[in-house]
């Protein structure tokens, strides 16, 4: 282990002590984004592990090369699962809310960085079972959000990123917690 973190460790110490010089002239003021991910979410939830593919839009802002913050739409397919009880049950969800992200380039211009963002969203799961003697649920909550990833940049507008991201969900019955992977594509204005 010892022998992939030091390099790993030197290439990005490195890689921000060149581009300090970089940092005395150039700033970021404001700069806009929209952006497009497609989301896998594996959820952890009782009697049933719904694995649900999502999109998701966003609206967000760059204020320097390590700082951005995100407003999300998030909306999923449905998932269905047979149970002994419950029948066939379909699962989906619907989330909005805010992330921060923070950047560490690893080249000088942001091209390619490293990400950590944490945020809240507002969750709503619906849960409709094929048995008509198991009553529908529909129940909404919060989400606080950590994750990790990469972002590249294609070009001065065009961006891609992935991301794995822990999901703590708070006040939802029957659901604990979802892990989330997702890639994206970014317009900057």
């Amino acid at each position: 282990m010892k022998k992939f973190l030091l390099p790993l460790v030197a290439v990005v110490l490195g890689a921000g002590l060149s581009c300090a010089h970089a940092d005395e002239g150039s700033s970021l003021n404001y700069v806009p984004y929209v952006g497009m991910d497609y989301i896998y979410s594996n959820a952890s939830a009782k009697n049933l592990k719904p694995n649900l593919n999502s999109g998701s839009i966003s609206l967000g802002s760059d204020y320097n090369r390590y700082f951005s913050t995100e407003l999300f739409y998030q909306f999923s397919g449905v998932s269905k699962k047979k149970t002994p009880l419950h029948g066939t049950a379909k699962t989906s969800f619907q989330a909005g809310g805010l992330d921060v992200y923070g950047y560490l380039p690893l080249l000088c211009d942001r091209d390619l960085a490293l990400i950590g963002t944490a945020g809240v969203g507002l969750y709503d799961f619906r849960k409709r079972y094929s048995n008509p003697f198991v009553q529908d649920g529909f129940d909404q909550g919060y989400g606080y959000r950590l994750g990790a990833g990469m972002f590249y940049s294609l070009n001065q507008d065009w961006a891609v990123r992935a991301v794995a991201r822990y999901v703590k969900l708070d006040k939802i019955k029957d659901y604990d917690h979802m892990w989330e992977y997702s890639a994206g594509l970014r317009y900057t204005f």
